[in-house]
């Protein structure tokens, strides 16, 4: 599986399942058949035309406030990850992200 090309799934900013599911439709470039569902997401996942990274990045806000819808995105994505492990592989970005690497986005706490 590639690493060097990411594919970024930004949720800064999302505040429920809709907006979830639109910003997969944009990053992943999902078909026009995309039911903007769980069962719809999941079948995209499987179905990707070819290897994906996906880094999910913005995701804190998303999980605290929406921690069942979070929980399920989680298990969408396991899932598709095992069943598929040579076409997709999801990571966590755990801290802030820049689109300019020369500028990252300060850190919570440099403390």
């Amino acid at each position: 599986m590639r690493t060097d090309a990411p594919v970024v799934l930004d949720l800064t900013g999302v505040t429920d399942k809709a907006g979830l599911m639109d910003r997969c439709s944009v990053a992943l470039a999902l078909p026009d058949w995309f039911g903007r569902n769980w069962d719809a997401l999941a079948d995209c996942l499987t179905d990707l035309p070819e290897p994906v990274t996906l880094v999910v990045t913005g995701w804190q806000e998303y999980a605290r406030t929406r921690p069942r819808e979070w929980a399920t995105a989680q298990d969408v994505f396991a899932t598709a990850v095992d069943e598929r492990p040579t076409r997709l592989a999801v990571l966590l970005s755990l801290g802030a992200y820049s689109e300019d690497p020369t500028n990252p986005l300060p850190r919570a706490s440099d403390d």
